[in-house]
């Protein structure tokens, strides 16, 4: 098979390790890829959200299947315009990629097939959101409906709190367009989880669980950001509640989805809250996580290809899809400053001493390779990720392949994981 992978962070870089490892692959791409990606493949200079460039590229290559890993691509129509060029696609049509693409509609999903949720109510206008935060005090929880790069939902302690967001959002647009609608919920209480099933449209497997650390500092103390490690599977996540989760929540999706006439095909995020009474959704994503992907991709076994194929054409049903009986722990190295302002440039040394460490595999997410340096170019740079026979054993190993990273202008959380171990 000849695969085309965009992206370029370290979500891609994971994928495109476990898509070249297998026996299908006669030639992977990546646009545009990056400094790690390029030691697994050809990267190209075409962005991710270049649908009509990804689309020629494609055609112009014979590419079989098109792996699509951020979003905003999914939302502005890739997949429609990769299915109208015959080629197959992994990941959702834009009428499908509507359930990260607005979270009103995916309450509306939630209404009709009975998925337990926050209750919520949807807004245009700022002043009846206004009114609804003053009827029902705090702490709240405000959402722009749309996509917002992961920054568009703020938990309210006080109703002071949330009418200041209501403001920004739908007033001064701190979020573009996104905010010109709100979703406005009940603040859930309990233990946040990322959990994954790969889609046909018709057939949904589970595809593991992960405990994301989005807080920059230690103690989930500091600003949030895209994720500063993660670890899988999550504490407590058992095949029971894979399966209530896969019961309540996916195949109910899936099913509404189809009968909309817009089935869902790709990898399905839930993210949920387990509450006392039970999981609830929190939102849902139409990609893979990130740095979650990195943790997942170190435990999954078999043909990831054959995998994502299986999703992209209908055939998942006949793909043997699991997770091995271990644990994997990823800790993301950031630039000093992350996620505020921080400066570009600064080299990175020690990477082939981290990878020597048993069990560890270093995926890039903003670095450049300049004659023979490895330079950060982005926030969130690197994720170290080890696998283990445990939480503890996989975090060790993780933790030692950190240490001989020299990066002086890079941090990074020295607790992932450290509840699980």
């Amino acid at each position: 098979m000849r695969v085309l992978l965009v992206g370029g962070g370290g979500r891609e870089h994971a994928l495109a390790s476990a898509i070249a490892a297998s026996p299908k692959l006669t030639m992977l791409w990546c646009a545009p890829g990056n400094a790690g990606i390029a030691d697994l493949c050809a990267c190209v200079p075409i962005a991710a959200e270049d649908v009509a460039g990804l689309v020629a590229f494609a055609r112009e290559h014979a590419v079989d299947l098109v792996v699509v890993g951020p979003e905003a691509p999914l939302v502005a129509g890739l997949a429609d315009a990769c299915a109208e060029a015959g080629i197959a696609c992994f990941g959702p049509s834009a009428a499908a990629a509507r359930l990260e693409g607005s979270k009103a509609f995916t309450k509306e999903i939630c209404a009709e097939a009975g998925i337990p949720t926050a209750a919520s109510a949807t807004f245009d206008d700022e002043a009846a959101a206004l009114a609804h935060v003053r009827a029902k005090g705090a702490p709240i929880v405000v959402k722009a409906d749309g996509l917002a790069a992961g920054k568009g939902v703020v938990v309210a302690a006080t109703v002071a709190e949330a009418e200041a967001a209501v403001t920004a959002m739908m007033r001064e647009r701190v979020h573009g367009a996104a905010g010109t609608r709100l979703v406005i919920e009940e603040c859930l209480v309990g233990r946040e989880v990322s959990f994954f099933a790969l889609c046909d449209g018709a057939h949904a497997v589970p595809f593991g669980a992960a405990q994301d650390h989005k807080r920059a500092g230690d103690g989930d103390t500091g600003p949030n950001t895209g994720g500063m490690g993660a670890y899988s599977p999550p504490k407590g996540f058992d095949s029971a509640l894979e399966e209530e989760v896969m019961a309540r929540i996916v195949r109910p999706t899936l099913a509404a989805m189809a009968a909309r006439g817009t089935p869902f095909r790709g990898v399905l995020f839930c993210g949920l809250m387990l509450t006392a009474s039970g999981p609830k959704l929190i939102e849902f994503n139409v990609r893979f996580g990130d740095p979650e992907c990195q943790a997942l991709m170190l435990r999954a076994e078999g043909d990831m290809l054959a995998a994502l194929d299986g999703a992209a054409r209908g055939a998942l049903d006949r793909v043997r899809v699991r997770m091995r009986e271990a644990a994997s722990v990823v800790v993301v190295m950031a630039t000093r400053g992350y996620p505020g302002a921080y400066a570009k440039g600064s080299v990175i040394e020690g990477l082939d001493e981290a990878a020597a460490v048993p069990g560890v595999r270093v995926f890039h997410a903003g670095t450049r390779l300049a004659e023979g340096r490895f330079t950060a170019e982005g926030g969130r740079v690197l994720g170290i990720g080890a696998v283990g026979r445990n939480v503890a054993e996989a975090r060790a190993s993780a933790y030692a392949a950190v240490d001989r990273v020299r990066w002086p202008e890079g941090f990074c959380r020295r607790d992932i994981a450290a509840s699980a171990a």
